[in-house]
């Protein structure tokens, strides 16, 4: 997933995507390309239910 569809995902802008990255806790991206970051989706599905996010 990248910022885009991770934003979509979690209901909330790109630009707070970038912010979340940078907490501690946010899983770190699998790769980063020229377009940004990439997360595996089992990531970001994990991280949002142990945060209550989703």
């Amino acid at each position: 997933m990248g910022t885009a569809e991770v934003a979509a995902f979690l209901g909330v802008t790109r630009a707070r995507i970038s912010q979340l990255a940078k907490v501690e806790g946010f899983p770190s991206p699998t790769a980063t390309l020229a377009a940004g970051p990439v997360w595996e989706s089992a990531d970001i599905e994990r991280w949002a239910k142990e945060t209550g996010r989703i």
